[in-house]
């Protein structure tokens, strides 16, 4: 199985809980925003990076914080997982309008979901596997997001 590093981000709303979450052009699960590093690029500069190119949002270096390396099955790449350094951002960016969440890039879709539980997979909407099983649960277990 082929691994593909990422940079994600967990962004909190600040009046519900609920996590912002994307969903990339010609696929029908959402995740976090993020992606794959450049050459050369550490992980914080990743997120930085990417999260300007999908949301057009600069990230405060300084309002970020670790909160951990996860491993799951990658969402739209068959026979592939995703290893994501995963990153929280401290209180809303910057220009985000919670509720008119602007996209570019690859993004076909951006909006808030609740983490507590999750909402089901259908068809037409998934949830990526870091996301699901393996973020949200370390964030409520370490008592980071608060439990509905």
């Amino acid at each position: 199985m082929n691994d593909i590093h990422v940079s994600a981000l967990v962004l909190l709303h600040p009046r519900r809980p609920e996590l912002l979450m994307v969903r990339k052009a010609n696929t029908t699960s959402f995740m976090l925003p993020g992606g794959k590093p450049e050459p050369g690029e550490d992980a914080e500069a990743t997120i930085i990076r990417e999260v300007d190119e999908e949301l057009g949002l600069r990230l405060d270096p300084a309002k970020l914080t670790l909160l951990g390396t996860f491993t799951a099955a990658a969402a739209n790449e068959a026979d592939h997982r995703v290893v994501g350094t995963v990153f929280h951002h401290i209180g809303m960016p910057a220009g985000l309008d919670v509720e008119r969440i602007s996209h570019r890039a690859e993004i076909d879709e951006a909006g808030w979901f609740p983490y507590d539980p999750m909402p089901e997979d259908t068809l037409e909407r998934q949830f990526a596997p870091l996301t699901r099983h393996e973020v949200v649960p370390s964030m409520i277990a370490a008592g980071l997001l608060a439990r509905v």
